[in-house]
């Protein structure tokens, strides 16, 4: 089993009771004690910190470097070798539930990319590249991205765009679809998830995570959905990392009471189950698939 996975650490923010602040709801560490120290006593207002700018923007923020003063735990982030994060709210009825914050390193260890796509209806039909961070994957590849667009459908981007739910590609190499492939393997990249992203600003945004062999996005990725008929959430897909794990009964598994995932479905707020979070995923403003990470 892979000792560290791309996504180094995440975090979830709620609004407190009086809807003015969010809170610390939870997170998933690992080995980043002193940033988890510099996390629990924290709250934010809107537009304060990078939960806060999510909160007040409407839509997804990415940072793309940890540093201050743009990032308040500068120090620690650094510590614990933490490079760029990306906030992604969470509404039902218009109302903001979380702020779900995810964490990469960028070391030599940490190959990867994260990806954040833009439309605007109004300015036209493609998906754009509104912030990216690209680590270890030399400038081609970064290059190549940054003069790419997406229509829906087109790519990973625009697959998770047009099916308006998550798109797990477990090998870019092998006609997945994935128009960067060449690019991607000879950099190491060959995993990726595209992730509609809520919002309430009327744009449309996408996150894509991609990762490199030896440090796979998480130990293990699961996904429920609405059936056909819209009347329950069904085990839509899921993919481990653990080799002892056949790819079948990987796909077959539902390690999560489904009690749990309903209730992150219908509440947009995320929940921690040992190493294991839920979170809602949203687009266009409410939670369509609940998606659970395993670091």
């Amino acid at each position: 089993m892979p000792k560290k996975t791309f996504i180094r650490t995440l975090e979830f923010w709620v609004p407190d009771a009086s809807g003015s602040l969010l809170e610390f709801g939870g997170g998933l560490f690992g080995e980043c004690r002193r940033f988890e120290s510099a996390t629990r006593k924290l709250c934010f207002g809107r537009g304060e910190g990078l939960p806060g700018q999510a909160w007040e923007a409407g839509h997804p923020v990415m940072l793309t470097s940890l540093e201050a003063p743009a990032f308040r735990r500068a120090a620690a982030a650094q510590a614990d070798g933490l490079s760029c994060a990306i906030a992604l709210p969470a509404w039902v009825d218009a109302q903001l539930k979380s702020v779900t914050v995810l964490f990469c390193g960028g070391d030599q260890d940490h190959a990867g990319a994260i990806e954040l796509w833009h439309n605007d209806p109004e300015e036209g039909v493609d998906l754009t590249l509104a912030e990216g961070y690209y680590g270890t994957t030399g400038d081609t590849f970064e290059f190549l991205s940054r003069s790419t667009a997406f229509r829906a459908g087109t790519g990973l981007p625009g697959l998770a765009w047009a099916r308006q739910g998550p798109v797990f590609m477990p090998d870019l190499g092998r006609g997945s679809g994935f128009l960067r492939a060449d690019s991607a393997v000879k950099v190491g990249i060959n995993r990726g998830l595209g992730v509609p992203c809520a919002s309430v600003d009327g744009q449309h945004y996408v996150l894509a995570m991609l990762s490199a062999l030896a440090t796979p996005l998480a130990r293990r990725l699961d996904v429920w959905e609405p059936d056909a008929l819209n009347s329950r959430l069904a085990h839509s897909f899921g993919f481990s990392e653990d080799d002892d794990t056949p790819a079948d009964a990987a796909a077959a598994a539902t390690p999560m009471d489904g009690d749990a995932v309903e209730q992150v479905y219908r509440s947009g707020v995320p929940q921690l189950h040992a190493q294991t979070v839920l979170l809602p995923v949203g687009a266009q403003g409410e939670v369509r698939a609940v998606m659970a990470l395993t670091l």
